[in-house]
């Protein structure tokens, strides 16, 4: 072999690792097509190449990327599938073609593309995967101008450029078929989502509906207390399918809407609510939400016995945990109490049931300026 034909094969395969390189580098599939015409073509040492698709609807090969052609080419043009032109007999077989002078090729005809731009040669090797139904892909096929000869090794090296493609195509198209699957999965997600909160918000209603019909007092609070906390967890499936990330609520949203659904029902009262912009879990927010409605619903009961006042809502992120502060500057907690004495509320008890389904740590302090100051650490790292 002369020493100019091993650098041309050196060549060659130089430019094979190239585009499985710049193949595994993107996940544009014009891109990584457009990339096999131009380096097959530099391999080949010409100006024209073509990635032709084949298009079972229409039975032909239609032109999806190439470098040397005249405008109006790619995307446009499409050659016949049949096993009288080169390419189409490529496609049918899956054997190479060569064709040194077409201009005398008496075998197949000469497409009128490749006669408007003077080909001389071609050659013309199957693309194995990525097709419909797993046929084949279509064609690879590089053309020159210039009177010459595409031998055997050419034909080898372009075979080999046809493999690597139609693995890549193969791995676009399962890429594809992934992000499908994921999408339709999101749709039934926030599909769930949607149906959840409207069946809540229908429990919601019942229990107001009862809430307004009980004859005892006790029961009348009772309900409209689970009436809350039910619209609460309705609440965050709310933001859930109508969210632009799955399975997870803008805690900045959410806080600031839960803060206004809770204002209406504490008049007279003023319910301030400053929360750092972060994205939850579904997981978190539920349990969050539900101690916020308790900790704010049980200030407007009892903070202000003989009026009203105001009531805030804190949440800020401090070294990946997640920090709720609820304030009232009321008439503060009675002499002696603590929060963990088996006697408390009931909503105390859900209080410190949920913070511990998230690992929270639940601390009661007097406010500076009077009133109760209930601080919940939560180690929830924020989803940026």
């Amino acid at each position: 072999m002369r020493r100019d034909e091993v650098r041309y094969r050196v060549r060659q395969q130089s430019l094979l690792v190239e585009f499985g390189r710049a193949a595994m580098q993107t996940r544009d599939f014009g891109q990584i097509l457009q990339r096999a015409t131009e380096l097959s073509a530099q391999g080949l040492e010409t100006k024209f190449a073509k990635v032709l698709e084949y298009i079972p609807e229409d039975k032909r090969l239609l032109v999806r990327a190439g470098v040397g052609w005249s405008a109006g080419t790619v995307g446009i043009v499409s050659l016949g599938a049949d096993v009288e032109s080169p390419a189409g007999f490529a496609y049918q077989t899956g054997k190479t073609v060569i064709s040194n002078h077409l201009e005398s090729e008496t075998l197949f005809r000469t497409p009128r593309l490749l006669a408007d731009h003077g080909i001389k040669r071609a050659i013309n090797v199957l693309i194995p995967q990525g097709g419909e139904g797993n046929e084949p892909f279509g064609v690879l096929e590089v053309d020159s101008a210039e009177p010459g000869q595409f031998d055997q090794g050419d034909a080898y090296y372009l075979d080999a450029f046809a493999g690597l493609l139609g693995i890549a195509i193969e791995r676009q198209q399962a890429d594809a078929e992934l992000q499908r699957a994921l999408e339709h999965q999101a749709l039934l997600t926030r599909e769930m989502s949607h149906r959840v909160k409207n069946s809540l918000t229908s429990v919601v209603g019942l229990l107001r509906v009862q809430a307004r019909g009980a004859v005892s007092q006790d029961v009348r609070d009772a309900l409209e207390d689970a009436s809350s906390r039910v619209a609460t967890i309705a609440q965050v499936h709310d933001h859930l399918w109508r969210g632009s990330r799955i399975g997870f609520v803008e805690l900045t949203n959410f806080m600031t809407e839960l803060c206004k659904n809770l204002q209406a029902n504490a008049v007279g009262h003023v319910l301030r609510c400053d929360v750092d912009p972060m994205s939850i879990s579904a997981d978190h927010a539920i349990p969050l939400g539900l101690m916020i409605n308790e900790l704010v619903t049980n200030a407007v009961k009892y903070a202000y016995p003989d009026g009203h006042g105001v009531i805030e809502v804190i949440s800020r992120e401090i070294d990946g945990h997640l920090q709720l502060t609820v304030v009232d500057y009321g008439v503060g907690l009675p002499p002696g109490f603590d929060i963990d004495e088996p006697r408390a509320s009931l909503g105390f008890k859900v209080i410190n049931g949920l913070a511990r389904q998230v690992d929270g740590q639940l601390k009661v302090e007097s406010s500076a300026a009077g009133g109760a100051r209930f601080v919940l650490d939560l180690p929830i790292l924020p989803v940026n």
